[in-house]
């Protein structure tokens, strides 16, 4: 998995591509996403610490659900959350699953977290962005090239890894085919093999009634 993603990167720069923002699904089950993405975008004035606590705590969520997720770095500001599902339920319900999920999480925690897009709701908090999970949303891919200065590169990193601050470019063009020639495992090694569904049992836990 590490050497195809530096063939990756080569690849995007021999072709002169950028900014690869993929679907959650896949042919030839495009109305059924198969991975979930919570975008945690925090304030420009929020800390790093500040984010790694919130995703720290939403990773706890997530154990309590029953769900494996799997940290990616954006090249930008905020963090992803990515968990592989099942592609057995439609666009409309994973939404609203997600919806909940993460209003579920600013209902808990309302002096850190939101729900809404707004930039006044936004103000010195996290916005968790569940709407990459409507049917037509992306969102940028593993080992993808931003379009920024220093040509960061969204880079799928470990839960023990939060303890460095790894937003912006401190992954890039430059030292990610280093930093995966040195790691003796991707930390998204077992995201292929993952096997999860979204069940009725997650739904009622969280209160969603389905679509």
């Amino acid at each position: 998995m590490m050497a195809n993603s530096v063939s990756a990167i080569v690849a995007m720069l021999q072709m002169g591509a950028l900014e690869l923002h993929p679907w959650g699904s896949r042919a030839p089950k495009l109305e059924f996403p198969d991975r979930i993405v919570f975008d945690f975008d925090p304030d420009d004035d929020l800390s790093w610490s500040s984010l790694v606590e919130a995703v720290t705590l939403f990773k706890t969520l997530l154990d309590e659900i029953g769900l494996q997720g799997f940290l990616k770095t954006t090249g930008g500001k905020g963090l992803h959350v990515v968990t592989p599902i099942k592609a057995t339920l439609p666009w409309s319900t994973v939404k609203g699953f997600t919806k909940t999920v993460a209003e579920l999480l600013t209902q808990t925690f309302p002096d850190r977290f939101t729900a809404k897009m707004s930039k006044v709701s936004r103000s010195g908090k996290i916005f968790v962005d569940y709407l990459r999970n409507g049917q037509g949303a992306t969102a940028i891919a593993p080992y993808s090239l931003r379009a920024k200065a220093s040509a960061p590169v969204a880079t799928p990193i470990g839960w023990d890894e939060l303890s460095d601050e790894v937003r912006f470019d401190h992954f890039n063009v430059r030292n990610v085919p280093s930093r995966l020639k040195r790691l003796k495992m991707s930390p998204w090694a077992d995201f292929s093999e993952v096997k999860q569904a979204i069940t009725k049992t997650m739904m009622k836990k969280v209160g969603f009634g389905g679509s």
